[in-house]
């Protein structure tokens, strides 16, 4: 194994380092925006840059540092960012290794993303900004390309620190996903790029990568990690992996089972994970291959299956899934998954581009550049994330417990779902349905509220009062989500600096809706629902 190129230096920041490294409590108060950063930003910051979807496009973290305000203006207060170390070089039958996940030496930066200054240049502007820095790191694998002959011809001795088969496991392609065996240790993906599959069962292999994660984040002052495919290394090597680094780790688990992703956490293997239990019934029930109503069946499973569900990240995109509007166009259906990322429990991530309405579907077409947006501001979807980012912080101000205040569920049905979230006073209550833009007029009651209480819906800015029950009439007549709170809370901010009435629109359409069965609502907690 070739010597650590950590330096002295590096190592004496280690201590100083991990001393102020943010928490887990810390970042459960924070929201995410995933970059891809070959596909974030030019350095120049031109947006009419066009590139194949598996070839390099030359996005970088000067690129990156000159369009924070991109992603300052969204109010996200953490990004996530492609894996930093160096990669292959070469093409391969699966395209470019653009995206940073296939290392080859651990101990270098990759330079097709931009030189050591500048990413402490942009490491520096983001503490600036107070925005804590993720960094996806590989652990499972070195990759390397092959001419797809079996078992692959691996050089091992081109890899750093790991250059000798004897680090690795002998090659076997997985074949039983269930099997955990199988899984954990073959190799993975095993067409164009080799992917050696690391033998982190062995003290040497765990200990050179604990050494170096300890370095890494210490040397970059890096606030989190996510551990890429940490589902498909040993168990017993992620808590001391996690403990090594010092800061707060997620790592994917690529499962919607509750038993397959709560164990990380039962285990203590993991503090966080991506939430693919509530990913694949969110993304379903807007499809129409489920309902709301198996969303909350996990969610309620969930809390009780997992030790801590806060520290879960819900999401409905990332660099590995289709994009959400791949399924479908449809701008208001994207908008109620969106405010559900962002104000249900746990760690909202967003990946770069949803906001933009992106539709590519699987990899690489879901990776497209986001500079083709122009980095539109005025995206209804853009606007929307901005507004609910800074109204979940502005609840957080309030009070503190909100983060960690369990949702309610106030409304939930086949088209309908309805939470509370917060203490009285900062509680913020949405409003999610799947009938999209065109569907039918309609209006649904809704709790969550103390008799008389004033009530705004802060995305139209309309003013309504709750009953002597806590409870209100809620319109909807366009397929987009609805977010209420207390009149209270919003007073001396900048939402709904002026209001209108609460009013719907009630005709023909709302007819044909009652008579397609909708009266077929589930009544829970405060609410009920109706059809005019």
């Amino acid at each position: 194994m070739r010597a650590s190129l950590v330096s002295a230096a590096a190592a004496v920041l280690a201590f100083s380092g991990l001393a102020s490294a943010a928490n887990l409590t810390e970042w459960k108060d924070r929201s995410i925006y995933q970059v891809m950063i070959d596909r974030y930003a030019l350095t120049d910051g031109s947006t009419d840059h066009e590139c194949a979807a598996h070839l390099t496009c030359g996005g970088t973290w000067a690129g990156l540092l000159n369009k924070l305000d991109y992603i300052e203006d969204l109010s996200f207060t953490a990004i996530q960012i492609s894996p930093i170390v160096k990669n292959i070089e070469e093409h391969t039958a699966v395209g470019d290794p653009y995206h940073g996940y296939w290392s080859l030496d651990n101990y270098a930066l990759n330079d097709k993303f931009g030189t050591e200054e500048d990413f402490r240049k942009l490491v520096a502007e983001l503490h600036k900004r107070d925005i804590f820095l993720m960094v996806d790191v590989v652990v499972n694998n070195m990759a390397q390309a092959f001419d797809n002959v079996i078992p692959p011809k691996v050089d091992y001795s081109k890899f750093n620190p790991f250059n000798d088969k004897k680090y690795f496991h002998p090659y076997c392609n997985v074949t039983d996903w269930e099997n955990t065996t199988d899984y954990q240790n073959c190799w993975l993906y095993p067409y164009g790029v080799a992917l050696a599959d690391l033998d982190t069962a062995q003290p040497a292999v765990a200990n050179e990568l604990n050494s170096w994660v300890k370095g890494l984040v210490s040397n970059y002052s890096i606030d989190g990690l996510r551990i890429d495919a940490a589902k498909h290394v040993n168990d017993e090597f992620l808590p001391a992996f996690a403990e090594a680094a010092g800061v707060f780790s997620i790592g994917e688990v690529l499962t919607g089972e509750i038993n397959d992703l709560c164990r990380y956490q039962t285990l203590n293997l993991l503090q966080g994970m991506p939430n693919y239990l509530e990913y694949y019934p969110l993304t379903k029930s807007f499809r129409y291959e489920g309902t709301f109503e198996d969303l909350d069946d996990v969610r309620n499973k969930a809390k009780t299956g997992c030790n801590d569900v806060f520290a879960l990240g819900p999401f409905v995109e990332n660099h590995d899934m289709p994009r959400f509007a791949s399924a479908s166009d449809d701008l208001a259906l994207a908008m109620n998954a969106m405010a559900y990322v962002l104000l249900a429990d746990g760690i909202p991530t967003v990946y770069q581009g949803q906001e933009q309405h992106f539709k590519g579907n699987g990899t690489p077409f879901n990776r497209e550049p986001l500079w083709q947006s122009g980095y539109d501001k005025t995206h209804p979807l853009y606007v929307l994330t901005s507004t609910l980012n800074k109204l979940r912080r502005h609840a957080q101000k309030l009070s503190p417990e909100y983060t960690e205040w369990p949702s309610e569920t106030v409304v939930v049905n086949m088209n309908h779902y309805c939470l509370r979230k917060g203490p009285q006073g900062s509680q913020i209550v949405s409003c999610i349905t799947n009938k999209s833009s065109q569907g039918d007029n309609f209006k649904i009651v809704v709790g969550g509220f103390q008799a008389n209480d004033p009530v705004i819906e802060v995305l139209g800015c309309t003013t309504t009062t709750a009953d002597a029950a806590g409870s209100f009439t809620s319109y909807q007549f366009d397929g987009e989500p609805r977010v209420y709170v207390h009149a209270d809370m919003l007073k001396d901010t900048e939402f709904c600096p002026t209001t209108t009435v609460a009013q719907g629109k009630i005709g023909a359409a709302s007819a044909k809706g009652a008579a397609t069965g909708l009266l077929m609502a589930v009544t829970l907690g405060w609410a009920a629902l109706f059809l005019a």
